[in-house]
């Protein structure tokens, strides 16, 4: 009978890997296609691989809590020759995965294995939001620069590391004894997301990055949203808000390339949502052309999603700013930091009541209140401009009804 690889798919756009969270069937086992065979985790959410095909499960090559790339066979599955016509699936042997080919002679057959393939790839943290490979600013020797690469380290990692060598470089011999320091502490695994939202930091702090900020009373939207049969959280008010701003004008969106700055194609939108050991930004798209009664549902239905990590793909990636409620926290003010392939990151403090002077009364009167900040690329974006966005936002914000 044909041999039907089990291959790691595609599970979203620049996600070159996966780990194997949990086997759902064993060797013996029979399936129906498109059952579920492994669960899996990438940087952004937990996703299970499916079976090509009915049959039986002959092998499965694949070990729980180790990565895999996109292509690489997972184990076999042994299907009917008619099983196989009729749904279009090649019955011969599963070739070597493209990774394996790059380093060595083909695998073919039944004993084409994961392992075979996981020993010529280099691990990598991608899918957040853009891959990464720029190392950091410092001048490192070609032969630490390896060293380095070897052991999956950057060079914010040698940040606290005093170097020894000409103008206080960071010599090889420094970088082992580093190393050979580390292994006298308490050592745990950083998750993959963990070390998904390091890089993307990593990356982002390369630019010159500023933050703004105002005061906004919080009076009128919060009496719209008792008003409201479905209650939109303050966050998505701001985002809203955001999406109108820049409806009138994209520029303070765009990202600068090269002498050039790339206008947004929509205005799709990310907010943060805190999950287990990081935060995942799921994306609201073309928020400008929907009204907020139309976005509360599918809001609430993303924020559920990304604490389980299981948002879908298209839920993910190309949005062009975000919006965090750090007042969840209890927080008034803070700076967050744009991702990467963003310019813009607008973020809400907790609302809390200040005294205000009411002309008409002659007196001061309690009013609810919170810090709008607006932390941007300094590239793109000057003070002024910054500012005028913001207050632009605040100003939406007062009319809750028009969003």
């Amino acid at each position: 009978m044909p041999h039907i690889p089990i291959i790691m798919p595609q599970l979203g756009e620049s996600i070159a890997e996966a780990t194997i969270v949990r086997l759902l069937v064993q060797p013996g086992d029979d399936v129906q296609a498109d059952q579920d065979l492994l669960e899996v985790e990438t940087n952004k959410a937990t996703m299970t691989v499916t079976a090509p095909c009915c049959g039986r499960v002959t092998s499965i090559s694949a070990r729980v809590n180790e990565s895999y790339p996109v292509g690489v066979v997972l184990g076999q599955i042994e299907a009917t020759a008619e099983e196989s016509a009729r749904r279009g699936l090649d019955p011969r042997p599963a070739a070597a995965s493209p990774v394996e080919n790059s380093t060595g002679p083909a695998h073919h057959g039944a004993n084409t294995t994961a392992s075979a393939a996981r020993a010529s790839v280099e691990p990598t943290v991608r899918g957040l939001p853009v891959p990464a490979h720029a190392a950091g600013a410092s001048f490192l020797s070609p032969r630490l620069k390896a060293r380095m690469q070897e052991l999956g380290l950057h060079a914010a990692d040698l940040a606290g590391v005093a170097g020894s060598g000409a103008a206080g470089r960071v010599t090889i011999q420094d970088f082992e004894l580093f190393v050979a320091s580390l292994e006298k502490h308490r050592l745990t695994e950083a998750s993959s997301m963990r070390v998904a939202v390091a890089d993307a930091m990593r990356r982002s702090w390369t630019r010159p990055l500023a933050t703004v900020g105002l005061p906004v009373a919080l009076e009128r939207l919060l009496a719209h949203r008792r008003r409201g049969e479905r209650k939109a959280g303050p966050a998505l008010y701001a985002l809203r808000a955001l999406a109108l701003a820049l409806a009138e004008n994209s520029a303070p969106a765009g990202r600068l390339v090269g002498n050039k700055i790339v206008h947004p194609l929509a205005i799709d939108l990310g907010f943060a949502v805190e999950a287990e050991d990081g935060v995942l930004v799921p994306v609201l798209r073309n928020v400008d052309q929907t009204p907020l009664r139309e976005l509360v549902g599918r809001y609430d239905e993303l924020v559920e999603l990304a604490r389980q990590r299981r948002l879908p793909p298209n839920a993910t990636g190309n949005s062009i700013a975000t919006v965090t409620n750090f007042g969840t926290f209890g927080l008034t003010w803070a700076t967050p930091i744009p991702l990467p392939e963003q310019t813009l990151v607008l973020g809400l403090g907790a609302g809390r009541k200040t005294p205000f002077w009411d002309e008409a009364k002659q007196q001061f009167v309690p009013v609810m209140e919170a810090n709008l900040t607006l932390s941007f690329d300094h590239r793109v974006l000057d003070g002024g401009a910054a500012g005028r966005l913001l207050t632009r936002i605040a100003a939406l914000l007062q009319e809750p009804e028009k969003l």
